[in-house]
């Protein structure tokens, strides 16, 4: 009789598993068929000199040996750095101005249904557009030179254009942080505050905990998406800079081996590559972070 409830729920654990799994599998195959087939058909193309030719010629390794260590290998890793360092940096712009964001939006004040749609709008312009209108911001008589009195050539020289690149960036996508953040902190209760003001702790130390660890759960799922987001910079880049000065990324070199070389085998190498290292980086990001916050929760359940 003791045991009776200990069965009956593990039976309904057992019930409500199965009925996951089968409400899961459909989109799983969905994702494998979409994602799974090119990214299997790129790794098989990257083992042939011409994989699109009429009778195309098995080389091996021989791809990713000229990617890593020949011709390549220069172009390939000056793009890696380059992906590397937008991510760190954009990434850790974007955290700061969008919890600062999501801390404004979550205070009640009259207007604040604008100010959010207004801090919004960003995150919803195309990228495409984002990089037409920084483009014209920086161009030489454009409105960043008008505003800092000089004459400076924005896309001209290495670290003017990454810094634009970074701007730009961080101005479209600090938004998308700000709105995840924002729903972590509307989570909290206002009674944890009060209890805190109660104890005397000020502004500074119910943020570092109370917000901080509380919103932490919801910061590292929208620091993952945006990660992977600016390790595949594309766009931004590509119609700011077309890659000069030291601005290309992998997503370009892919592109540019791939269409603009024709030489389909490198591409194929080239884009295999790319998604190890996201997925490396991906990995060891949730191993790391993404567990350690799955604890704190079942600390905080148990």
């Amino acid at each position: 009789m003791i045991n009776k409830p200990k069965q009956n729920k593990s039976r309904v654990s057992r019930v409500e598993a199965r009925t996951a799994y089968s409400l899961v599998t459909p989109t799983l195959i969905v994702l494998l068929a979409v994602i799974g087939y090119p990214v299997v058909r790129a790794i098989v193309r990257s083992f042939y000199s011409d994989p699109i030719a009429a009778t195309p010629e098995f080389i091996g390794f021989g791809n990713y040996s000229n990617v890593l260590f020949g011709d390549l290998s220069e172009s390939f890793w000056e793009a890696t750095s380059n992906t590397l360092f937008f991510t760190v940096t954009t990434v850790i712009l974007e955290v700061i101005i969008g919890m600062a964001m999501a801390l404004v939006m979550n205070l009640g004040f009259r207007g604040r249904g604008i100010v959010r749609a207004a801090i919004l709008v960003p995150w919803a312009i195309p990228t495409a557009v984002v990089a037409v209108m920084w483009r014209w911001v920086f161009n030489v008589d454009g409105i960043a030179n008008h505003l800092i009195g000089k004459q400076i050539l924005w896309t001209g020289a290495e670290w003017p254009a990454k810094s634009a690149i970074i701007m730009a960036d961080v101005w479209k996508t600090a938004p998308f942080i700000a709105l995840l953040t924002l729903a972590g902190l509307q989570a909290i209760s206002t009674e944890v505050y009060e209890a805190a003001k109660v104890d005397g702790a000020g502004p500074i130390r119910r943020f570092f905990s109370i917000t901080l660890p509380l919103v932490r759960p919801a910061l590292v799922v929208a620091v993952l998406f945006r990660m992977l987001d600016a390790l595949r910079m594309y766009d931004l880049p590509q119609i700011l800079t077309h890659g000069a000065n030291n601005t290309n990324t992998l997503s370009m070199l892919v592109v540019r081996q791939s269409i603009g070389a024709l030489k389909a085998g490198q591409g194929s190498a080239l884009s295999t590559l790319t998604f190890i290292i996201i997925f490396v980086i991906a990995f060891l990001y949730i191993r790391l972070l993404g567990a350690d916050v799955m604890a704190g929760r079942d600390g905080r359940t148990s």
